[in-house]
């Protein structure tokens, strides 16, 4: 190793130097490194070092180098000034703290060598020392600063600014500092202070208010602050500063001295409202016990300076004087948070008084939360085991409940400290506790003794005697002496006063002097609610509101929510006297946020909603009420009110029953009870439901009798009897029969009711009336109801008896009551209305008065619209149109709604012809239904039906069609006839309605109804309509005996009545008398038309006899007529389809497309042509043929209904537009409703839609929609039968628990029950409905696993039916199938049987399918495969496309299974190709499609025909999932097999859109296996 020369390291060292002045770093360090090699203590080469490290961001090297060139050097610079600048550099936690040792080093360096550097240091330091809080260290370097200043000679104001920012530097936190510190602080001041130029000036009096404010954080130096305040004051008497520190620092240390309530005042006088000055006050009033202002000025003055921990503890022992003991908790929780925040060498001492009073104030509240947590404060406090404490402690043990403690503390006092009258005090209260009121006695006065001058302990000895007994409470020494004594004492306990109170309203009886007292106790403690509720309800007792609602003001003005309930509750109350409703429900409210639970609160608010209208509030309110209270008998009569104002009265009635079952004879509920019914009947009159409406009559008048039993003296129970009474003069005669207790109809027996009918009734209302008014003879409301009494009275006699003198004389009566009742009120419009009704009333007849009072009613009241239409209806009565015209509009302007008024209206438009005649009385049925404008509107109906030129007209389109005409008019005739049961014509207009609507029974009783009245008239034209009408609607009803005995009654003449008998003869099946009889009618016959009508009837007999020629004869001889019959040819064509005779029906169908331009025959042509191509077994035709005949009728709904009906039967591949179809038909006509939905519905099991689809729209749902409306259909329950086991089958296969189970037997009952009562279906058709229900049932039961069910099902009907071939075949084959379920061998025998079966029921296509899948399951295939031609034979032979294309399938896939077998037998592979071929010749069959790929797969598996076959049925339209999901498998197979990967890809894709999860599983396991 070279060593370098002293030179080299010079010149070394240089070069490092020029590296660094270069920047060039590293070499610089290189360079220094070689010195240090060679010398390891070379000062330059660490400082290098340091500055190179540095500029290369490698701060711990250069910190190192530099605290190594320190150590070597300490007094050199470079070093200490590198520190310097890296730590400065790098502020962290560590760096500041060397950077203390840095700073000292070199101000001592700086000191003797530049003042300069030295003084920036110094700056730097004390900054450093500031941000450390090295607030003695700040003051001494700072002093340091001013020293070496001062001995350069540094000016006046330059030291001025030092001292002053050394005051800057140290003002925070003086109260941390510690004496030395302050010592430097107040030297700065002074020197500030001295130094400065202008005095007095704003900066002297600033820094000398600083002064002081930092001289009261002293409290050693009292002596200067005095010193300083004085020298302020003189300097600047109008300065409040120096007052408030020095007023301040009184307040701190507790000082009451003479002194400082002088500052005290000298503050005030200076700033009224100044916080420091209001606290002095505050404690200068304390101390004269002025405690209300003391606690005033304390409260204002912490407000503005809340800091003042002292004046918390003052403000806090005044409120404990003053018994407020939630505000002394507050304050001193006050202080003890201003104590937390402040730390300072007295805060230990402020928070031990402030603990106490705390603790005090906690006991005496005598709130066990508070004590607890007294308790808790105790236990943390170092002198807890003082007597004073320890006797409190027991008070809180003994406000938590806890005797044991509290009495163990009670002992221990008494055996320790006797001469504590604390001791005495808590014995007291725990005798007083304990009801020992003797001892409690004996306690308290002791601690009298003790304690002479405490006010406390006689207001506890006063309470002590108050609960002593009657006589203590009542002597005067005893118990108001010592309350006297406590008030005097203890002017501010508020409990003093209201037991004062207590004494001089119970035992002196002095109200006024309670009253003062009470509100006195109020005043000291607004909590205090039993004072202030004593206090508001004597002011009320003594008539002073205005004290009471003075003092509920307060109240409510500072309570917060959910407080003050006594309050809100009276004041509440008071509204609701006054009815101020809306300010009772605010204040009712209020006062049950308070308490939720307070029934009578609830019960108040609900009467406050009641007062102002609303009744749903009222009655949730009550019925809370009753909710908390049940036992209330007024909250439920009270809900039971709003339900019936509400209208809701069958909930009313439910609630008034449930009182009376409690109070039978509770009259206000028995009246409620009276009422409703009453409601109710007039609303079921009102609606025309008049079995409903006297029933309620009925009710309404039991319980008006217990009623009036039990108080007779009530006007209003006779008046609602007399009402209902006279409600029911309405209702027909016939039907008022009303049972009514012997009470009303004064009989003794009380248990007794009589049945009264109409007369009687309206008698006993009259009676009522009269016995209302000896109660309130001034009633002019009485007058008027007994008026309309007679006159209703008047009303009924003249309808049924007809006495005119009876008539007159209740007519007489009915004017003297309603003039009475207008003498007595004038200005009510009711009475004169009802007086102008009566006063044009026939017998009457006075249209001047009646004139005279309808204007007179309308005067009274102008918005009076049944007095303008009872004017416009005089006017029409006198010929007056246009009068009545413009009455009547009045009325309707007035209320558009009042269906009278538009009654007169219809009627002034029929009287002068209008067109709008029929759409007024259409108006007034929409309004609602009254009797006149009901039969207007029929009679315009009818006549419109009647004439048959209209029908294409728009106005028939519009009046009839789009109106709804028949049905609206059929409504309301029903509701006329119901109510009005002697007009014929009603009748005989409800009769034609009812045929126009298909409703032939109906149509019957009502034309029955016209034939009775009319029988006791002598209008024989009439009479003689009337029974045709009657025997027609029989006939079509499919009465025909019953229409034969009509006829009987009076032999047939005339030509209708003739054809009539004929036809009814026809339909019962009496051939010989229906031929007879269309003899004769033949030889009367006046036209062509009428005689070839008579030839087809009589063909039609031949047919049903047998005689075919004679049959064919006649139909052609009405062909041949000049006027050729399209019956006639439709007829030939009948013949010809049924006997299945091709070139007839041809023939026919050519003459009747001739007459094709006629639509009256568009359907019957359109069915006699499709079933010619059924005939044909052309099953598309037949549905083209439909939707051709569609195609030129759209607007037919018979049309759409056939083509719904053919689509399941032949082209059920389209079954969704069959549905569709079903529709179109249900919206075009209701007419056809019925045959549209079955249709709809059988359309919809051929598509399998069922309510996993569609839970809106699918069979089910329409075929319970058709059963609703067409319960009497047998067919309609055949196919809610079909429906549930399609839904049924489906959530098997979903293995879902089924809707719907054992339903089967229900359903082939009901079947059953409705084909026997079913008279006009034919037999055969109804026959087979009962056998497919038979069948259904046990094919249910067996496919779902139910076969002993489905055993004792079919044993059960051959029991009933012993010669029913299909049953005993379905019996067969449940007992076969458990057979084949045990999988046991069938022998030879039971298959002998089973094919017996089969030959029982040759004809059933079915019945050979199922007998070949028992001959496959037996391995019998070639016996199967004769099974399934025998079906396909049977099916070529019937016609039956869906068994023939069934039977191929079935064929096909048995060939199909073979094939796999035998491979090299072809015959079976040419019969599923020749199976599947026929299938696709009779329609697109996707399942024949799948066999072919199928087969093609099988015989040749890779080849690409195969490959085009499967994606034929995978991919093209038309092909049903489940189909297209086995060839998708296959195909799948097939594209591994030649390693297709493109189109395995499409294929999977495909199989994802299609959710076909399968093929997933399958590719993964091809996967897995190669």
């Amino acid at each position: 190793m070279q060593i370098m020369s002293n030179k080299e390291v010079k010149a070394t060292l240089k070069n490092a130097r020029e590296a660094i002045r270069n920047k060039e770093f590293k070499e610089a360090l290189k360079h220094c490194k070689a010195v240090l090699k060679q010398d390891k203590n070379n000062y330059n080469a660490w400082v290098f070092i340091g500055v190179a490290a540095a500029e290369l961001e490698q701060p711990d090297q250069a910190k190192t180098a530099y605290k190594k060139a320190a150590e070597l050097d300490p007094d050199q610079l470079l070093a200490w000034q590198g520190l310097l600048n890296l730590c400065e550099k790098n502020d962290t936690f560590d760096n500041k703290h060397e950077l203390l040792e840095i700073y000292q080093k070199l101000m001592k360096l700086y000191e003797s060598s530049d003042k300069q550097k030295w003084h920036e240091v110094c700056l730097k330091l004390v900054d450093l020392y500031h941000q450390e809080k090295k607030y003695l260290e700040v003051a001494k370097t700072w002093s340091q600063l001013i020293q070496l200043k001062q001995h350069d000679g540094a000016g006046k104001q330059e030291l001025h600014q030092l001292w002053r920012k050394m005051i800057q530097l140290l003002a925070d936190k003086v109260e941390s500092q510690d004496n030395e510190t302050h010592q430097l602080l107040i030297t700065a001041f002074e020197n500030v202070l001295s130094s400065m130029d202008k005095i007095p000036s704003d900066n002297h009096e600033k820094l000398s208010t600083d002064y002081i404010k930092f001289l009261s954080k002293l409290p050693h130096e009292e002596d200067k602050l005095k010193l300083a305040c004085e020298a302020l004051l003189d300097q600047y008497p109008n300065s409040s500063s120096s007052l408030e520190v020095l007023s301040m620092h009184f307040i701190q240390t507790d000082c009451c001295s003479e002194e400082a309530f002088q500052c005290y005042s000298r503050l005030n006088k200076m700033e009224p409202t100044n916080g420091i000055g209001l606290i002095g006050a505050g404690i200068k009033a304390m101390q004269e016990k002025k405690y209300d202002e003391a606690a005033k000025n304390l409260t204002e003055g912490l407000k503005k300076t809340q800091s003042a921990i002292a004046a918390w503890f003052y403000l806090a022992k005044i409120q404990l004087l003053m018994h407020k003991y939630e505000e002394t908790i507050s304050s001193c929780s006050q202080g003890l948070e201003l104590l937390e925040s402040n730390v300072y060498d007295g805060n230990s001492q402020q928070k031990h008084k402030l603990l106490h009073l705390q603790i005090e104030a906690m006991v005496r509240s005598g709130d066990p939360n508070n004590a607890q947590k007294a308790s808790g404060i105790l236990e943390q406090l170092s002198d807890s085991n003082e007597p004073a404490l320890l006797a409190m402690k027991g008070q809180a043990y003994l406000n938590r409940g806890l005797m044991e403690q509290a009495s163990q503390i009670a002992t221990d006092l008494i055996t320790s400290c006797p001469d504590l009258a604390e001791t005495w005090e808590l014995q007291g209260l725990i005798s007083y506790t304990q009801k020992d009121y003797e001892l409690a006695e004996q306690s308290f006065h002791k601690a009298l003794k003790i304690k002479t001058d405490c006010g406390e302990y006689y207001y506890y000895l006063g309470l002590t005697y108050w609960f002593m007994g009657e006589a203590m409470r009542k002597d005067k020494t005893k118990t108001a002496t010592n309350l006297l004594k406590a008030a005097k004492l203890d002017t501010y306990n508020g409990r003093t006063f209201c037991y004062l109170g207590h004494y001089y309203q119970d035992i002196v009886q002095d109200k006024s002097r309670a009253r003062g007292c009470y509100k006195k106790a109020f005043e000291l403690n607004n909590n205090d609610e039993e004072a202030g509720a004593a206090a508001v309800d004597l002011s009320v007792e003594l008539g002073d509101m205005g004290t009471a609602l003075a003092v509920l003001q307060t109240v409510t003005d500072q309570s917060s929510a959910g407080t003050a309930k006594w309050a809100w509750l009276r004041r509440g109350l008071y509204y609701l006297r006054t009815n101020q409703h809306s300010q009772a429900v605010s204040d009712l409210q209020a006062a049950l946020r308070a308490d939720p639970k307070d029934s009578n609160c609830w019960e108040c608010l609900g009467e406050a909603y009641l007062s102002r209208g609303g009744y749903n509030a009222a009655l949730k309110a009550f019925t809370k009420a009753s909710e908390l209270n049940p036992n209330s008998v007024y909250n439920i009569y009270k809900i039971a009110a709003i339900k019936q104002i509400l209208g809701k009265y069958a909930e009313a009635i439910a609630e008034y029953k449930q009182i009376i079952q409690n109070t039978k004879n509770y009259v206000p509920a028995l009246k409620g009870l009276g009422e409703c019914y009453l409601m109710m009947a007039r609303s079921a009159r009102d609606d025309y439901l008049d079995g409903r409406a006297l029933d309620s009559a009925e009710e309404a008048l039991q319980y008006l009798a217990r009623a009036v039993q039990c108080r007779p003296d009530v006007s209003c129970l006779w008046k609602l009897i007399g009402d209902t009474c006279t409600t029911l003069h309405v209702f027909s005669p016939t039907k008022v029969n009303i049972k009514v207790s012997a009470i009303l109809i004064e009989q003794n027996e009380k248990s007794r009711v009589q049945s009264l009918n109409k007369s009687e009734l309206l008698h006993l209302g009259g009676r009522c009336y009269g016995r209302a008014l000896t109660l309130m003879s001034t009633s002019a409301n009485l007058w008027c109801d007994l008026g309309m009494n007679y006159y209703r009275q008047a009303q009924h006699y003249l309808a049924t008896t007809g006495e005119l003198s009876v008539v007159s004389e209740l007519l007489e009566k009915a004017i003297q009551c309603l003039k009475k009742s207008v003498m007595l009120d004038s200005k009510n419009h009711l009475y004169w209305n009802a007086l102008g009704v009566v006063a044009s009333y026939k017998g009457i007849e006075n249209y001047a008065l009646a004139q005279h009072a309808f204007i007179k009613s309308v005067q009274v009241e102008q918005n009076n619209v049944v007095a303008w239409t009872n004017l416009g209806a005089t006017y029409l009565k006198n010929g007056s149109i246009e009068l009545a015209h413009e009455a009547f509009k009045v009325a309707q302007s007035l209320e558009p709604s009042y269906v009278m008024c538009w009654i007169g209206q219809a009627l002034i438009a029929e009287s002068v012809g209008s067109y709008e005649t029929m759409d007024l009385f259409r108006h007034t049925t929409e309004l609602g239904v009254d009797t006149e404008g009901a039969k207007g509107y029929a009679h315009w109906v009818c006549a419109t039906l009647q004439d048959k030129s209209n029908r294409n007209s728009e106005l028939y389109k519009y009046n009839i069609v789009q109106m709804n005409a028949i049905a609206a008019a059929q409504v309301v005739m029903s509701k006329y006839t119901e109510r009005i049961q002697t007009d014929a014509t009603a009748f005989t207009m409800l009769g034609y309605l009812n045929e126009y609507l298909n409703l032939q029974k109906q149509a019957g009783e009502a034309y029955h109804r016209a034939v009775v009245l009319l029988q006791k008239t002598e209008d024989e034209e009439k009479l003689k309509y009337a029974r045709r009408n009657w025997i027609r609607a029989l006939c079509t009803a499919g009465q025909y005996q019953e229409a034969i005995q009509a006829y009987m009654l009076n032999p047939p003449v005339e030509f209708d009545d003739i054809t009539g008998l004929a036809l009814a003869y026809l339909k019962e099946g009496l051939f010989r008398e229906s031929a007879r009889a269309y003899e004769k009618a033949l030889t009367i016959a006046r036209t062509e038309k009428e005689k070839a009508h008579i030839m087809i009837a009589l063909a039609m007999i031949a047919f049903k006899e047998g005689r075919m020629d004679n049959c064919k004869t006649l139909l052609f001889k009405c062909s041949m007529l000049k006027e050729p019959s399209i019956e006639s040819l439709q007829a030939l064509c009948a013949l010809g389809l049924s006997k299945k005779d091709t070139t007839l029906t041809t023939a026919a169908l050519n003459e009747l497309f001739k007459h094709s331009d006629k639509v009256s025959s568009t359907y019957e042509t359109s069915l006699l042509s499709s079933g010619m191509f059924s005939l044909q077994a052309n099953s598309v035709a037949v549905q083209r043929q439909a939707a051709k005949a569609i195609h030129c009728n759209p607007a037919d709904p018979a049309l759409w209904t056939l083509l719904s009906r053919l689509i399941p039967q032949h082209t059920p591949q389209i079954a969704k537009a069959g549905a569709v179809a079903g529709k179109i038909a249900q919206i075009l006509s209701s007419h056809h409703t019925k045959s549209a939905l079955l249709c709809s519905a059988v359309n919809q099991l051929a598509e399998g839609k069922h309510a996993a689809d569609s839970k809106k729209d699918n069979a089910l749902k329409t075929i319970q929609k058709t059963i609703h409306l067409y319960p009497d259909d047998p067919a309609v329950w055949a196919v809610l039968m079909a429906a549930c086991h399609m839904e049924k089958t489906l959530s098997h296969l979903k293995d879902t628990k089924p809707k719907q189970t054992a339903l089967e037997e229900m359903f082939v009952t009901t079947i059953r029950t409705k084909v026997e009562t079913e008279k006009r279906i034919p037999a055969l058709y109804l026959q087979s409905l009962e056998n497919w229900s038979l069948q259904q049932a046990a094919t249910g039961l067996k496919e779902m696993g139910r076969h002993s069910e489905a055993e004792a099902f079919c044993t059960k009907v051959l029991k009933r039916q012993p010669d029913h071939p299909m049953v005993f075949l379905l019996l067969r084959q449940v007992q076969c199938e458990q057979l084949l379920l045990s999988n046991q061998q069938l022998p030879d025998t039971v298959l002998e049987e089973l094919k017996k079966a089969v030959m029982s029921n040759f004809t059933s296509v079915t019945a050979w399918h199922w007998l070949a899948e028992i001959y496959k399951s037996q391995g019998l295939m070639v016996a199967a495969e004769m099974c399934y031609r025998q079906g396909l034979q049977l099916s070529s032979q019937k016609g039956n496309m869906n068994g023939k294309l069934s039977s191929l399938l079935r064929l096909a896939l048995l060939a199909l299974s073979l094939s796999k077998i035998k491979f090299q037998n072809n015959r079976w592979i040419s019969l599923v190709k020749e199976a599947t071929g026929e299938a696709q010749k009779i329609c697109f069959c996707p399942l024949a499609g799948l066999f072919q790929a199928l087969l093609q797969f099988i015989v040749k598996m890779g080849a690409r025909e195969t490959r085009r076959l499967l994606e034929r049925v995978v991919y093209q339209p038309g092909y049903t999932e489940s189909i297209a999901s086995v060839a998708r498998w296959y195909l799948l197979r097939h594209l591994w097999a030649k390693n297709d990967d493109e189109l395995i890809t499409v294929l999977l894709q495909n199989a994802k859109l299609k959710e076909d999860f399968r093929m997933e599983e399958l590719y993964k396991k091809l996967l897995a296996s190669s």
